[in-house]
């Protein structure tokens, strides 16, 4: 792991609004908190959703998520617990396992399950759900498993680890990357008494979700369990945070792509009418 120094920025963000997440369920009924909803898809663009999962109940995971479809987005289940199997109608299959990320692009459309292979313990982590432009939303579907060990991690002078899932921090480059969204994903783990700076393009839509402890940014401090949305000053040129105790959280920040939006339920293009046929393709057998 390497040691690198935090960016000096020249003025941070600071905390536009405090989120709440809602409990709820999905797939065969695991419990979760579905903190990113369809009323912010617009603010947080290109990010659609964003789900938080944590419980060493088994009643609340063991029946994971049967086989559903989805076109048009990506997914991004980070797994910081837990051990989890995909398979789907494009041929993929890979276990997910403690540290390690799921990235599926579903494209033109794909169906897949995601099922749990334990039967106790912790499982805890997130699935995010980021945008496809327009001009590829009828993609051919692709997967990639990333075990823990090939995400690149850096640790700061001040002490504090990052995990760079995508994008770029600091100058580490992460284990994904694209072209147009230009997505940043960052798992960082601050120690008491610790900060952390890195740069954010003024382009982006950014924000946190804190998952122990609690960070501070600006004035604002953001406690376990919420989201912060980092505010879109053109004259700041990244984010710096800071704590007073043991903090882990996830930075996201990715370029808006300011096109239509529409979504039922694991579908999301940009017009009805493409809705419309997603719906058609599925029922019709034709989605995979």
């Amino acid at each position: 792991m390497q040691t690198v120094h935090s960016n000096r920025l020249h003025q941070s963000r600071t905390i536009e609004q405090l989120i709440t997440g809602i409990a709820t369920s999905d797939g065969a009924g695991v419990k979760l908190t579905r903190v990113l909803t369809g009323k912010l898809q617009r603010r947080l663009d290109p990010f659609l959703m964003l789900d938080a999962f944590g419980s060493d109940d088994p009643d609340d995971y063991i029946a994971g998520f049967p086989d559903h479809p989805h076109r048009g987005f990506e997914t991004i289940t980070y797994m910081l617990a837990g051990r989890m199997r995909h398979r789907d109608s494009a041929g993929h299959e890979g276990l997910l396992e403690n540290g390690g990320v799921q990235w599926m692009t579903a494209g033109r459309g794909v169906i897949h399950s995601e099922i749990p292979e334990q039967e106790d313990g912790v499982m805890e982590g997130f699935q995010l759900w980021l945008n496809l432009p327009a001009q590829r939303k009828m993609s051919e579907p692709w997967y990639r498993d990333i075990a823990s060990a090939q995400i690149p991690e850096y640790v700061t002078t001040d002490g504090v680890t990052v995990r760079v899932i995508a994008g770029s921090s600091n100058g580490v480059a992460g284990a994904v990357s694209r072209e147009i969204t230009e997505p940043l994903y960052l798992d960082i783990h601050l120690s008491a008494g610790t900060s952390f700076s890195t740069a954010l393009p003024a382009t982006h839509n950014a924000f946190i979700y804190v998952y122990r402890g609690a960070v501070k940014v600006g004035d604002t401090w953001v406690e376990a369990e919420r989201m912060g949305i980092l505010s879109n000053a053109q004259d700041s040129d990244g984010v710096t945070m800071s704590t007073i105790e043991d903090t882990r959280l996830i930075l996201i920040a990715g370029k808006p792509l300011n096109e239509g939006i529409v979504q039922y339920g694991p579908f999301v293009m940009n017009t009805e009418q493409e809705i419309d046929e997603a719906i058609n393709d599925f029922r019709g057998g034709r989605l995979a």
